[in-house]
Formats: C-alpha cells, structure tokens, sequence
C-alpha cells in the first residue's frame, strides 16, 4: 500500500519523524512514572507495616513484664496506629503520584507517620499516667518505638523528627510537670533546627539528582541522534572478536543486515584487500595486541569508496578476563585527505611511512599497561645500519634518503605480521614484536633481517653493501617499562656493535651492570675534577744522541678512591662521550704550563689533545692564557695530537693548524701509523714531530720482524720533511740499539724511566738532565702472550706469581717485589710443564726468568705442553715435578 506525499504548506510530518516523536513521549512518560514511584518511595518506608509487628509485640511485652492490664484507650491507640501503618503502606503503592508537592508530602507525612506513631504515645502515656504500667517499662517501651520508627524510616530526617517530636510530646502533655514540658519545648527547638538543616541538605540533594537525570536524559537523545542521523555509530565484539553489536548505519553502508553482520568477525566491515593497508594493518595489530587504539582511518567494505574512522578499547570483566573490543566510528570520507596528512606527519615517518618514534613509544606502553600480565609480553628490537655514514659522506643524502627507503622496505617484508616497525630517527628502526616467542625464534627473526639488510642496494645505479646490528630486550624478562625495555635493547645494540658490528645480541644483566659501573664512574670522574684528585705524572723523552733529558710527556692519571690507581683507557672514553674532556684538558694543559714553568730553560713538555679538544675554537686562546700566566716560551710547550684530527671539516681542521701555530706551540703526530695514516696529512699539517707508535717497536728486533723496516720508512720520511721523530715503548737495549741505527732522534720508554709525578720529575731534573739507560741487554726470543697465574718455589717457600709473556727460553713474570739476579724457582707453566728458571733482571715488581732448558715448540710455532687455559699449580704439583 503506497503511502501518500504529504501536501505543500501542510503540517502533517513525516512518518519517520512522528514515529521518533511518539517514541520520545513514551520515554518520557516511563521515565516519569518511573520518577514518581522513586519519590514515593524516597519519602516513604517500604516496610513501614512492620511497625505494627512492634506495636502488637510492645502491648504484649508490656502487661507481661509490667504485669498490668492495658486499658482500653491503649488497645484502641494501638490497635489504630497498627492499621494506619499497614493501610499507609497499600494506599501509597496504587497512589504515588499523591506525594508529589508540598502539600502532598506534608499530608502523608502527618497522616501515615507522624498519627500512627501518636496513637502509640497516647496509649502508652495514658497506661503510665492514668493506668498501672510502671514508669520504666512504659519509657522503655517508648525508646523502643522510636528507635524502631528511626530504623524504619531510615535517612527520611523530617518523618524521623517530626514523629520523635509527636512522641514525647504526647507524653510531656500527659506528665504535665514544668520539667516534662521544658525539657521537650527544648528538645524541640533542637529538632527544628537540625530538621531545617537536613532539609535544606535534602533539597539540594534532590536538586542534583534531578540535575544528573536530566544529564542522563539528555546523553541518551544526543547518542541516540548521533547514530540515528548517520553522525556516528557503535560497535561491539566478543572475546573471538566477532561482532556482538553493530550500528544499523553501518550494515546499510556494507550493504547487509545488522543480523546478518552479528556473529560475523570484526574484520569483515573493512576492505582488506586496498591498495593502502597502513590503517588495516594498524588495526590487526592492536586487536592482536588487545591494545586500545584511537581515529583509525579504515576504509569500509562497501561499493563506493567510504573511509571511517574507528576508536575502540579492550573490555574486561570482574576478573580481568578479556571479554572482547567495545568502540565506536565516524565517517571521514571528506575530511580523510586532510586527514591523513595530519595523521601521516604526527605519527609516521615522513620518509619511508614507517611509524614514528612517538607512536611506536605508544605502542609499546600500550602493550606494558595492559590488565593482564600474559598481554604484557613483547619484545623490542632495536637496529642500526653500519656503514650508513659512509654513504651519505660519499653519495650524498639524497642517496642515503633513498638507501633508507629501501631499508624500510625490506624490514616490512621480514619481520611481515609478527611484528610492527618504525623509524625512530636517522638510520636507527625499532621493531615491536608482542607476545612471548622462544628466544631461537627471535634469534632467527633477527637472522633474516640482518641477511635482508645485508644485500646490495642499487641506488642511482651505484651498487651500496651495508650492514645492520641489533639489539632484543624482552618484556617482562628484562624490563616491565618502556624506559627499561629501550635502554636493554640499546645497550644490547652497543654490544652487538662491539662485537663486530652484523650481528645481533640479546640484553643480558651483565650488560647494565656495566652501564651502571659506567655511569658511577663518570659521576666519580665528575666528582674528581671538581676535588681535584686527578694528577699528571711526567715521563720523560731522552734525545738519542746525547742520551739527555729533551722533555716530558704529560701522562694523566687517577688515584680512584676505592679502585686504587685508573688505567687512562678507561676513563678518557667516558669523559669524551660526556663532554668532560675538555674540563680536564684545559686543566692538564695550565698544570703542565705551571710546572713547566719551573723546569731548565731547554727542556719541553708535551701534551695530549684530544679531536674534542681540538675541534673546539677556544683551544688557541686556551694556550695563549694558560702560557701567558706561567710566562713560559710557547716553543717549549709540544701538543700530541692523534690522526683522528682529520676525519673533521678540513677548512675547520686547517684554520685550527693555523691557529696554533700562531700561538707558538709545536706540533707532534701521536700513534703515527696505527689509526688512518695518509701522507698527505705531512704535507698540508705543519708538524714538528712524529711519534713512532711501540707497536712497531715492540719485537722489532725479532728475526723476520718487518717493524725495523717501518722505522726506517718513518725516520726517512721525517727527516727529508724535517721533522723530528720519538720511538716510543723502548724497554729494552737491542731495542734502544734499533731504534737510534735507524735514526730516531728521540726515545721515550722504560729503557730510561717510568713515569714521574711532579715532585719527582722536578727532583729529577735538580740532579742533571743525563740518564742512563737501564733493562734486559739482549734481545728476547719470539714470545707467547699468555696470562696466568703460577706458584714459584724456592728454598721450600712457595710464592704466588702471573707469567704474561713465555718464550723458548725464559719469561716475563710478576708479582714478586726486588728479587735478586740469580734467583732460582721451580715454575709450574701448566699441568704438564714444570721447569727450573733463573732471575736474570728484576725491576719493582716485574722479572724477566731465563730457563735451565730452551722449551720446545710445536708446529704451530707456540710452546708445546702449555695449557691453553690459565692452570693454577698447587705444591704438591710442584714437589712432584721437582
């Protein structure tokens, strides 16, 4: 049957807005009947009739303690207040709307509580004043009804007050004495202002309540329009994440009905199959996460092209057990451009379209907070590219944008759905695995990256290999916090660096153990320069010819308080990376100036820069100040600076050069050879200076050692740039012999002297500037570097020592303090190799022994029967050799 249009200018409406007007009636109608029937019963007891339990139970009570017959106006007075209380009680369930308004509710009031309870008092007042009932069970009768009354009514304060003061009026009236009267006129006006009080609490009440229905209302129409005129809509799903509940504007834009789409999965509202899955994905991932998520744009499984944006949270029950995702959506076809470039730039990475650092940090805190701790669980990985850098300094960044791009890539394709990726920054990814996974499983997931990683990269047809180093912490094992979570990973990461970088490695406590150690002892590095415990200690640089003291080189040390002296290797590290290197190379450099300042006219001191220091543009002026205050000539003032220098900016790195040697001071190449030597360094940087790293030194004087040739190389290449070269580590005199024949001009080692504090380097010098050079004369054989402890015996006395360099003939051992040069001990080397040694030299604690027999050697050229694990003899092993 067609239903007819409705005529122009008429006011008949629509048939979809009227049926919606006569529904809100309804509604209304319900809620006020519903309003009603709460302020009946909010003024009036639901067990009101039981005070006619009590009023029965009392009389009785009453003539058989009191053993009195009541009267007859007794029995009526109770009789009546008992039917009023039960009549009250159905009058008031068939007629609530009577009690609407003041006067209504003042009448029920009066009628069916305050005249009940009354009728009581009368009876029993009348039963002590005029009958035989003894005073104290007829007050006790009476304390009894009230409290019953107040029990009844509850927290109705005007019925409670109104009906005490009925009670006790009745009996003050029925006394007649001046005390009764005024003891209840007092009581009274007692009542009146707590009940006026009360009352206004209660109006106040009632209007917030009122307040808060009509909230209530007025959200149920707004929700209701909201979802009925298309705005919005709601859904719901189960623990399996199939649909509970689902807006009917959404089954009309995919096209089904709402109870063809409940019981059907989530899933099913949206295209998964379109060309930008970034929302899709998202959205697998936090249902899989059981994570709440927020405005994810989706695009709906529908004919046309609509795009929604869909919110939804996890719902629990009472005993946090998952119960499936409750949301809700809006239609963002038009708005989805803008959007989405709003979205794109605070959440992903503008880049590759990774997410960003801030939404993976969300991510993942959304994962740690969720209510159950099995849903707690994940794993956090954290990537660097190696080699990187290289490719933006030689292609440029545009290459590396573009390396980058493909990096994304090909991390979305391995790690695919186990996990979600971002960019947090640079060439650093972080990947969030959630749920726990088998540590093998990690290991091969990160296996596949690093080999996906690891594959050439064709960027504007230039063929690019780089490499990728990881670092897993997982959740709850090695953190229950995003920050612990991320700083494991990081440190990790750092390890998997350190051991050679195309790895991967996993978080382990031992590594925070070490960055705690670290970070105590950079705040106890802090804590030194500011009381001033570091010290610098002088060693000194003898000219080869004149075997003459020419200079000292500047050696810091620290005497930690607890650690006992600090190698320099394991603290300048730390004080680089936090910036403090420059504190302490200002202070070396003015406490060497001082102390220079006090030493012979002729002789140098030579100082360390770091490439900190030197790329700070303060240094010149550092210089010209700290020399100036120790008026001392710049020429004796020597600056060791390392090729490192060069990695730099060259026109910062040259105008530096140029700087210093305007100041005055000269120039030494430290560590020549040993880091990214070029010859080209020599010819652009005016140095005064190169120093001859020991490395070379050391078993230069070893048969087949092509070390002398490199000496030879150096010193040739100085002189002809004229320049003057230092041998550095010189220990023994075939090695001194070595070193002046190939023509360096300068030795600096233990050949002459360790290093001296200030006091004794001062002393030094009062006593002449000649040494004399002092250690082992001939040359070693070919040593084996080992460490291990051994027990020496000697005249029945045993001695605990370390052997750390082993050769076919003798050994270098310490432990053992001035032992006299002849000296002979039975050694245990291992298990299998016990020899008798002689004390050819000793110095402090170290001495060089020579064995009764050379050892033999096996085909690999070490020293056969030699454990390769350390072995700790004890004395019966010795006395069983011996």
């Amino acid at each position: 049957m067609s239903r007819r249009p409705a005529k122009p200018g008429s006011h008949e409406q629509p048939a979809p807005i009227r049926s919606q007007t006569a529904r809100r009636q309804r509604d209304r109608g319900r809620a006020e009947e519903a309003f009603q029937r709460s302020a009946a019963k909010a003024l009036f007891p639901p067990n009101w009739n039981r005070l006619a339990i009590f009023n029965v139970s009392a009389l009785v009570f009453a003539t058989v303690a009191g053993s009195s017959v009541p009267p007859v106006l007794t029995i009526a007075c109770t009789v009546l207040s008992s039917a009023i209380a039960i009549g009250a009680q159905r009058f008031m369930a068939k007629h609530p709307r009577l009690c609407i308004g003041a006067a209504g509710r003042n009448a029920f009031i009066i009628g069916a509580i305050v005249l009940p309870m009354m009728l009581f008092s009368v009876g029993f007042s009348y039963w002590m004043l005029a009958g035989s009932l003894s005073y104290h069970w007829g007050i006790a009768a009476l304390i009894s009804f009230t409290a019953v009354t107040t029990a009844l009514l509850g927290n109705r304060l005007v019925p409670v007050f109104a009906g005490k003061a009925a009670v006790w009026a009745i009996y003050a009236l029925f006394d007649g004495s001046l005390f009764a009267l005024g003891a209840f006129g007092a009581s009274c006006i007692v009542l009146v202002l707590v009940a006026r009080y009360h009352s206004r609490i209660n109006r106040e009440e009632d209007e917030r309540q009122r307040l808060l229905e009509r909230v209530r209302n007025r959200a149920e129409d707004i929700l209701r329009d909201y979802e009925e005129t298309g705005q919005g809509w709601f859904w719901e799903t189960d623990r399996r994440g199939q649909l509970a509940y689902v807006s009917e504007s959404v089954a009309e834009a995919v096209g089904r009905s709402k109870e063809q789409l409940v019981g059907r999965p989530f899933t099913e509202l949206f295209d998964l199959a379109s060309d930008n899955r970034d929302g899709e994905r998202t959205l697998l991932f936090h249902l899989s996460a059981r994570s709440a998520f927020t405005e994810l744009a989706v695009r709906a499984a529908s004919e046309e092209e609509r795009w929604w944006s869909v919110n939804g949270r996890p719902v629990f029950d009472e005993f946090r057990n998952f119960c499936g995702f409750r949301g809700s959506g809006t239609d963002l076809t038009e708005k989805r451009r803008n959007a989405e470039n709003a979205s794109r730039l605070a959440h992903f990475d503008s880049l590759t379209g990774l997410a960003n650092r801030l939404q993976m940090s969300q991510s993942l805190e959304k994962i740690l907070a969720a209510p159950s701790e099995r849903h707690r669980e994940c794993s956090v990985f954290l990537l660097d590219l190696d080699r990187f850098k290289h490719v933006n300094d030689t292609l440029g960044h545009p290459a590396g944008d573009a390396l980058l791009k493909q990096v994304a890539q090909r991390l979305l394709r391995s790690v695919g759905k186990m996990g979600r990726v971002g960019r947090l920054g640079g060439d650093e990814f972080e990947v969030i695995v959630p749920g726990r996974h088998e540590r093998d499983r990690l290991g091969t997931l990160a296996k596949d990256i690093i080999a996906s990683l690891s594959q050439p990269y064709s960027i504007e047809g230039t063929r690019v290999v780089i490499g990728a180093s990881l670092g897993i912490a997982c959740s709850p094992d090695d953190g229950t916090s995003s920050e612990e979570l991320i700083r494991g990973a990081d440190l990790a990461l750092y390890a998997a660096k350190d051991g050679g970088r195309g790895r991967y490695h996993f978080y382990s406590a031992d590594l925070h153990s070490q960055a705690e150690e670290r970070a105590r002892l950079e705040e106890d590095l802090r804590n030194a320069i500011a009381n001033g415990e570091l010290q610098l200690y002088y060693q000194p640089v003898v000219h080869a010819a004149t075997e003459k003291i020419a200079g000292f080189e500047a050696l810091l040390r620290w005497e930690h308080p607890q650690q006992g002296w600090m190698s320099p290797a394991k603290f300048i590290p730390i004080a680089e990376e936090t910036g403090l290197i420059g504190t302490i190379g200002e202070w070396a450099i003015r406490t060497a100036c001082a102390d220079l300042a006090t030493w012979p006219e002729d002789v140098r001191c030579a100082v360390n820069v770091s490439p900190v220091q030197f790329s700070n543009p303060n240094l010149p002026a550092i210089l010209t100040s700290a020399l100036a205050h120790a008026q001392v000539d710049p020429s004796r003032l020597e600056l060791e600076i390392t090729e490192s220098v060069f990695l730099s900016d060259d026109e910062g790195t040259d105008a530096m050069f140029a700087a210093l040697k305007a100041v005055g001071v000269r120039l030494a190449l430290d560590d020549f050879g040993t880091g990214y030597s070029s010859l080209g360094y020599l010819k652009k940087a005016p140095f005064d200076k190169i120093k001859i790293d020991q490395s070379f030194v050391r078993g230069a004087t070893e048969p087949g050692s092509r070390n002398g040739a490199i000496i030879a190389s150096i010193t040739s290449l100085a002189q002809a740039l004229g320049m003057d070269t230092t041998a550095e580590g010189v220990e023994t005199l075939d090695e001194l012999d070595l070193v002046r024949m190939y023509g360096c001009s300068h030795v600096q080692g233990y050949i002459y002297e360790r290093a001296l504090d200030a006091r004794s380097a001062a002393e030094r010098l009062r006593t002449g500037l000649n040494v004399v050079a002092k250690g082992p004369r001939s040359a070693r054989a070919a040593r084996q570097t080992t460490l291990r402890k051994v027990v020496l015996e000697h005249g029945s006395q045993f001695y605990s020592g370390t052997v750390r360099n082993v050769s076919a003939t003798g050994a270098l051992v310490e432990g053992l303090w001035n032992v006299p040069v002849g000296t002979i001990f039975r050694i245990a080397l291992s298990e299998a190799l016990n020899v008798t040694a002689t004390t050819r030299w000793c110095t402090g604690d170290r001495m060089g022994v020579e064995f009764a027999a050379p050892l033999e050697r096996d085909g690999a050229g070490t020293i056969a029967g030699l454990a390769a694990e350390p072995h700790m003899p004890d004395r019966r092993e010795l006395r069983r050799s011996a």
